[in-house]
């Protein structure tokens, strides 16, 4: 066996530059994990449109609520729900509107709507149609504040080329675990940044 002093030497010193800036990206997680939450939102902010959308998938109901103090504000007449089945033999959208029923919003402020969607992109594939058949030009889009970046996206590429697409808006409402600047300090929001980012991914892949 060649003993090659030059190239172990290299191997040493690779190896600690490398330990040096992990020990570095470490001590200054504070500075840049933030970023990985803040580049998942984008936020439209309300105005003015003719029916707001609420997306499936949030259980603690912050989705539907903002819906509601959307149209309690004047911003939107009504809500188009959107929920899959499976929820114990319920379709999400029922269970949502009931929620915000308890909650003291109007029952005739909301409009089912059940589909299959199991995601995004299923579920947009049945929200635009229906937009359309019911003439609407301008829609708010609520959803979860970490999940406002990918439906944006989804939306505007299934809106490329359709010219009768309704104008979006995506307007962000609070979850539950994530918190954009500290979101990696407990472990339901590092799950839910993982998830997004991994589902962000796989929609860039055409996956």
């Amino acid at each position: 066996m060649v003993y090659r002093p030059r190239a172990r030497h290299r191997a040493l010193k690779l190896a600690t530059v490398v330990a040096i800036l992990a020990l570095a990206a470490f001590l200054a997680r504070d500075l840049w994990l933030p970023w990985l939450g803040y580049l998942l939102i984008h936020e439209d902010g309300p105005a003015k449109a003719d029916l707001a959308v609420v997306l499936a998938g949030d259980y603690y109901g912050h989705r539907i609520e903002k819906a509601g103090d959307l149209v309690r504000a004047g911003y939107v007449p009504a809500v188009l729900v959107s929920g899959p089945s499976g929820a114990y033999g319920n379709y999400e959208c029922d269970l949502a509107i009931a929620y915000a029923i308890r909650k003291g919003y109007p029952a005739a402020w909301f409009i089912r709507l059940p589909n299959e969607g199991l995601s995004t992109r299923e579920e947009a594939a049945v929200v635009l149609p229906e937009l359309r058949r019911r003439g609407v030009h301008s829609v708010l889009v609520v959803t979860s504040d970490y999940h406002t970046g990918r439906a944006r996206r989804v939306y505007a590429a299934l809106e490329r080329g359709v010219p009768e697409a309704p104008a979006v808006r995506v307007v962000a409402a609070p979850d539950e675990f994530f918190r954009a600047a500290s979101w990696w300090r407990t472990r339901p929001g590092r799950k839910v940044v993982l998830m997004e980012w991994s589902k962000s991914l796989a929609d860039a892949l055409g996956m």
